[in-house]
């Protein structure tokens, strides 16, 4: 099993730069950000992190397909690779479907799947070739060529995918592999495994050797109840991007949330937290410590043919700048880190 560390881009650069570079040292697989105009921009921060590093592959989870053309992602991808010396990787998706409304999108109307398929193979293009030719429903290229070329033989292009079945059936027949956000249960993750294997058979690949990544809202401490306080204060802001389906396969009646998305969807954090419950909060992340979270990984995530588990960590600065809450004693994330290298990585060795 992989561990790997997704950031959200919003501490002081410097505070980022150090963390990653810890997460370097202590064997972490990856680092990954959200593409997204809510945070700092991660390709400028990757570029640094990329010269100060030497292992951690880099690269985001996820980047929003609807509005990052896809040529351009590949550029920045190659560029990236190069820096890095390798390292470098993608997750692609039609985009985060709170912030495409706030660029007037709707996401029903942008047919997300075959655009996203479509930007793979754009990607995937330009990134094995240098040049492209296509005519296709989304995008149209006519001789395009670029100068920017990765290192690797193959950089990784993988789907990021919630609700099912045909985008996880596309990561496992075109990608090579898929990232699976905000689950949390076993029933979750052998829904979306089955339907990942059955593209990959269906494309006549070994499912086996996709990276299957389940990527979960975390916190970890020696103090569970702060652990799992910080966890809640986040999980109606994550929840809110979840698809009805996915909610119940994570055994989350959306009626019960109801209330607490409708609260985070007009701008009150504070009510929308409130109404989270905790027994909710519990079920929609990995939180407490070091023992519980251990115990959650290995009886909801490992036995599912998941091979890669993702922590999106959560510390009392990201509380704070999300939603003003102060949370003395939240394991910072640099803690949070050592803990998961620790007591987590050995324990799924």
């Amino acid at each position: 099993m992989k561990f790997s560390y997704a950031m959200l881009p919003d501490y002081p650069l410097t505070e980022s730069l150090a963390s990653i570079g810890l997460a370097d040292r202590l064997g972490f697989h990856a680092c990954y950000a959200a593409d997204e105009t809510w945070h700092k921009d991660l390709w400028q921060l990757f570029a640094a992190a990329a010269t100060r590093t030497e292992r951690i592959r880099l690269g985001p989870s996820v980047s929003p397909v609807a509005l990052r053309e896809p040529s351009l992602l590949a550029q920045a991808l190659a560029t990236l690779d190069e820096l890095s010396g390798g390292r470098a990787e993608g997750v692609l998706s039609s985009g985060n479907f709170g912030l495409l409304a706030q660029y007037g999108i709707d996401w029903r109307e942008t047919r997300p799947l075959s655009r996203t398929k479509e930007a793979l193979h754009v990607v995937r293009t330009l990134l094995d070739d240098g040049a492209l030719t296509h005519e296709g429903e989304f995008y149209r290229y006519e001789g395009l060529f670029t100068f920017a070329r990765p290192v690797q033989e193959r950089l990784p292009l993988k789907l990021g995918a919630m609700r099912g079945p045909r985008s996880f059936r596309a990561a496992g027949a075109l990608a090579d592999g898929c990232h699976h956000a905000l689950s949390y249960t076993r029933e979750a993750y052998e829904y979306a495994v089955a339907h990942l294997k059955e593209g990959a058979e269906s494309a006549g690949r070994d499912w086996r050797s996709l990276d299957i990544g389940a990527w979960i809202v975390f916190a970890v401490g020696e103090d569970s109840a702060k652990a799992k306080e910080a966890a809640r204060s986040m999980v109606g802001i994550y929840a809110s991007s979840m698809p009805e389906e996915q909610l119940r396969r994570n055994g989350v009646d959306p009626e019960e949330l109801a209330p607490a998305i409708e609260a985070i969807g007009v701008g009150d954090l504070a009510r929308g937290i409130e109404l989270t419950s905790p027994e909710v909060a519990e079920r929609l992340s990995v939180s407490g410590t070091p023992e519980e979270c251990r115990r959650k990984i290995a009886r909801e995530i490992a036995p599912t043919g998941v091979n890669h588990v993702i922590c999106a960590v959560t510390d009392r600065t990201l509380v704070r700048t999300f939603t003003g809450r102060d949370l003395p004693g939240v394991a910072d994330v640099d803690t949070q880190l050592r803990i998961i290298h620790d007591e987590l990585m050995p324990a799924f060795a």
